[in-house]
Parts: C-alpha cells; structure tokens; sequence
C-alpha cells in the first residue's frame, strides 16, 4: 500500500542551520523539499569531486582489467593524485587507441599496393622519374599515352590499381591516388610500437585496480556530504530564522514532533496539499515485496494519489510467466538456474526478493507445463506423460482461458477503482465498465472464436453502457452528465475490447516457445543417437534449442507478460506512474 504522508515545516534559529540539518539526518525520516536552489562554493567542488571519482571508477570497473584478490586492496595516500593520473593514463589510451585504429585502416589500404617508401618515389621525381599510383578502368588501360609504363598491381570492382612511370608529368584523365606519408613496413612498425604503448598503459591502469574500493567509499562519503550541503543551502531564511519543508510518513510524525521538542524547533505538520508533489513510499507485507524487482527494473513508481497495484502485478505477473514459457522443462531448468544463481550470489545480497520472484514464476511455469503435458516440447514426449488437463492442449479452450483472464483482471481494475470512488455515484460508472468488459469477453469468443452470440452479452452492453452514461461524473444536470459519459463511452468502449483481445498473446507467445522447442527436438530425432558423431550432434542442437528458449522465454515475459500489468491493467485502473520515490534525508548505510 501507499504510506500516508504528511507535510511538515522545520523552523530554527539562523546560527543553529547546520546542527539542524545533522539532528534531521539522524533522524532519517524528512524528504526535503528545497526551498532554494541549493548552490555554493562547497557544493560546486564536491560536484568537481565525484565527477572524477565516477569516470574513475568507470574505467577501473571495465572487464579487461579483471579483478583483484580481496588481500590486494589499497588505500591511496593522496586520492585526487591518484584519481588524476588514473584519467590521464585513461586520455592517453584513448589517444592510442583512436591512433591504432586509423593505422590500421591505413594498413588495409595498402596491403595490396605492396610495400614502399614513399621518399624514395619523391627522390626520382626529382631526378626525372615520375612514378604515380592511380585507378583506371579495365577497359582503358590500354589508352595510355605514348611513353608511359603502366605496371598493374591489383584489380578491384572493375577497376585496375596501377603505377604509371614516366619521363614527363603526363596529365592522366583518370583518378590519381595520393601517395602515404610513410611506407607499409613503417606503419606495421608504428601499428606495433602502439599496441605495445597500449599494453604498457593498461598495466599501469591495472595496477590501480586494488584502489577502487576505497575510492567508492569516498565517493559515497562525498556524495552524503553533497547532499548535506544541498539541504543546508536549500533551506529558506527569514532574518535570524532558517525553515525546511518536506514529506514525512504519517507513523513518524510523533518522532518529529519528540525530536522538536528536544530540540527547540517550531514544527507545523498539516495534510499535503492537491498542487504537492508528494512523493511515494510503498509499504507490503513481505510476500507481496518480491514484486519490487520488476518495478526497480522497469522504473516505474505510482503517483502519491494513485493505487499500488504490487498485489494484483505479482498474481497474474506469475500467471502470464507460467503461460508464456508454457513448458515445464523450461520451469525446472529456471528453477535450477535461480538455485545456482541464489547460492552464489544470494549471500552477498541484502534484499533477495529476485530470486524469491523467480522461485515463484519458474514454479507457475512448472505447473502450466504439467496442465497442458508440456515438457521441453511434446512431439518426442512418450504416450504414458499426457497432460493433466488436456482441455488445455486445445487451442480454443486456452483462447478463450486468456480473453477470460483479460476479462478478469480489467474487472479487478475497475472494481477497485469503484471502491475508491464509494459512496459517490460515480462507483455505478466503474460498475458499468465491468459489464462492458465482460460483454466484450462475449463478443471476442464471436469474432476470434466463432461461438454463438448469447442473449446476456447484449444487456451487459446496454446495462453497462447506461451506467457510464449516467454516472461518470454525476451532476445535478443530467445532461451535463449523459454529455460527460458519452464522451467517456466514445473513447474507451472500442478499447475495452481490444484490451481483452490483447490477452491472446498469451497464448500466441506461449504456443511459439513450444513450436521454437517441438522443432528442434524434430531435428535432433532425424538424426538419432546411432552413433557416437549422431549422438553429439543430437545432443547439441538440443542444447542449442534449450538455451534459445532459455534467453527467448524471459523477454516475452518482460515484452508481454509486464505490457498486460503495466498499460492494459493500469489503464482501466487509472494508474499513470506519475510518482517519485520517498528518499529520506539520512545517514547512508555502507556495505
């Protein structure tokens, strides 16, 4: 759920400002609003200052410089020297790189003209001897003027590569090609001396590495100091009296208020105002946080005035992730993937609500897999292995199983938003959208399905559709009101129905990664295990199947499975993803 917050204002005396901001640090619990804009002399170095430590700790974590052994780390003596060389070594690398580059472009354009000195050609013209490179067609090679040597070297597109030797400066009507400052032996000579300049400077660069956890600590001890400066110069003054407003949540208000009192502030607490930009601080139980992975990874966060949809994302989130891998197979090789993945890299986590969400997901799947009798594929699975519910193995049932669910979930949405809306009239409206989206249902299994047209789904049109008429914004002049609702009904009633219809991707989705799996496993029992070569080609392009599936499942979840929650879910409940989070001003916790 969304924390209730509250508006507070902080007043003190001028001359206490800083032990101010520290007492309000401590306390951990104010989201500062600045009342400047928080600029200083203070403030402008330590931006300069972790502006270095972040490119520097960006090169440091490139992976080619690998990583060093716990025992290994330093602490520099002086960190801005340090900082500072680090980035020249990296702009001088930078430099070589670019360099080596472009010789190497010039040594691809001269390969083929083989290898010379282009000062020995200008020492001959001097004495007389005019030799020049140029690009002439096939087919006028042979109308060059009298007293001209032409020598081919190479032929490309068409087009002849030649050297011409005169006695005289003979005008060529053809393309000349500009001689090179240096020789192909010289520049494969300076393409070497480079690329041992670059490996010298990456050993230099290396050997900083065991500084880039100190230089992290000071940056983080930087940036808390940043942001105490911010605060205290984005605090309002009023003669001898400082004041700071923020957002605090409603069950901390009683802490403010002791700290006050110790402190001899003035404190003012009220109820934020509807032009606040209040931000948002989500509080579930334990189960419903594993959701939280999805919304950091997508990075969305609902308005303060809006709903928190973690409950009804982390249900049908599952749902649509068993249906759109749809494979047990698939559930099981991810469930072991995330055991691994937790064993190793759980311990060094705080918060390992991912792998909690994946556990759950990967199991939904496994359960999908069993219904349908989906395991890796069907077509190489033996008779005895059949599905627990074969109504699932047809392919009208699961279409008609997802504009259901469609159906279902949109419900929910408005459901909840007329509950909001309770005891306004206004609730009849959403009410009203339900029998629309369930007519919709109806009229889907006719145009997608095929199915008769039932009686009922006509008068939950007509139900539904009066109810937004009426109710969408109610008035005491009921044709502002039919006005109102008819312009909501003209906008939204074709939605409805391509909202429910949308939900077949799951089956569309899902049938695609048991058809990516049925062929390959075709392929693999064409060629058999007869022998020890068929036998490790089958079992490659089975491999090969598996972890296309491995990397195509997830993405059709994030595509798919997170599109149904975040846009046709949020939509019908109203759900903009307009907020910002709740970031306290307080002491940072390390590591």
């Amino acid at each position: 759920m969304i924390v209730p917050m509250k508006k507070a204002a902080i007043l003190a005396q001028s001359k206490d400002s800083e032990q101010t901001i520290q007492k309000l640090r401590a306390l951990g619990a104010v989201h500062v609003e600045h009342q400047n804009a928080p600029k200083g002399k203070d403030t402008g170095l330590l931006l300069e200052d972790i502006a270095l430590l972040e490119a520097t700790l960006a090169v440091l974590a490139q992976p080619d410089l690998g990583t060093m052994p716990l025992q290994t780390e330093k602490t520099p003596l002086d960190w801005r020297f340090t900082v500072r060389h680090l980035l020249g070594l990296r702009n001088r690398l930078n430099q070589l790189k670019d360099y080596s580059f472009r010789l190497q472009g010039k040594i691809s354009q001269w390969e083929r003209w083989g290898d010379f000195n282009p000062q020995d050609i200008q020492a001959l013209r001097e004495k007389g001897v005019y030799i020049r490179l140029y690009q002439i067609p096939f087919k006028e090679i042979k109308k060059m003027p009298v007293g001209v040597i032409v020598k081919k070297i190479y032929a490309a597109g068409g087009v002849d590569h030649c050297v011409l030797i005169s006695r005289q400066d003979v005008e060529i009507p053809f393309k000349e090609v500009a001689l090179p400052k240096m020789g192909l032996g010289a520049l494969r000579a300076r393409f070497s001396d480079n690329n041992r300049a670059i490996k010298l400077i990456r050993e230099d660069i290396r050997k900083i590495v065991p500084y880039r956890k100190a230089l992290s600590s000071i940056k983080d001890s930087l940036e808390e100091e940043l942001e105490f400066h911010n605060v205290l110069n984005g605090m309002g003054r009023c003669g001898e009296v400082v004041y700071l407003k923020g957002y605090i949540p409603f069950d901390a208000v009683e802490l403010l208020r002791q700290s006050a009192k110790v402190e001899q502030w003035g404190i003012s607490i009220s109820e934020p105002g509807p032009k606040d930009r209040v931000p948002t601080l989500i509080r579930n139980p334990r189960w419903v946080s594993v959701i939280k992975p999805v919304f950091k990874l997508i990075e969305i966060i609902p308005g303060y005035k809006e709903l928190d949809i973690s409950l009804w994302f982390l249900i049908f989130f599952s749902i649509f992730f068993g249906m759109l891998v749809g494979d047990a197979g698939l559930g099981l090789s991810f469930l072991a993937l995330t055991f691994l993945a937790n064993r190793k890299w759980g311990p060094g986590l705080r918060d390992k609500s991912i792998f909690t969400l994946l556990y759950i997901s990967s199991f939904c799947t496994v359960i999908w897999g069993v219904l349908t009798g989906t395991f890796f594929g069907q077509e190489w699975l033996p008779q005895w292995i059949s599905p627990l519910l074969p109504a699932l193995r047809n392919d009208r049932n699961i279409q008609t199983l997802c504009f259901l669910l469609g159906a279902v979930h949109l419900s929910i949405a408005h459901g909840w938003r007329a509950l909001v809306k309770l005891p306004s009239a206004a609730a009849l409206a959403e009410a009203g959208w339900i029998c629309i989206l369930w007519g919709a249902f109806f009229l889907a299994k006719v145009l997608v399905l095929g199915y008769a047209f039932p009686v009922i789904a006509k008068w939950l049109f007509i139900v539904g559709g009066s109810l937004v008429l009426l109710f969408t914004n109610p008035s005491k002049n009921i044709f502002r009101s039919i006005g109102s609702g008819l312009g909501s009904l003209l906008l939204n009633l074709v939605n409805s129905f391509t909202d429910v219809v949308s939900y077949i991707r799951l089956f569309a989705v899902g049938l695609a990664t048991v058809a990516i799996a049925d062929a390959f496993n075709k392929m693999a029992m064409e060629i058999g295990f007869s022998n020890i070569f068929t036998g490790m080609l089958t079992a490659l392009i089975l491999l090969v199947g598996l972890l296309l599936n491995l990397i195509l499942a997830p993405l059709s979840v994030l595509v798919h499975g997170v599109r149904l929650n975040v846009l046709e879910f949020c939509n019908h409940a109203d759900v903009k993803w307009s907020g910002f989070a709740y970031n306290p001003f307080k002491k940072k916790v390390k590591g």
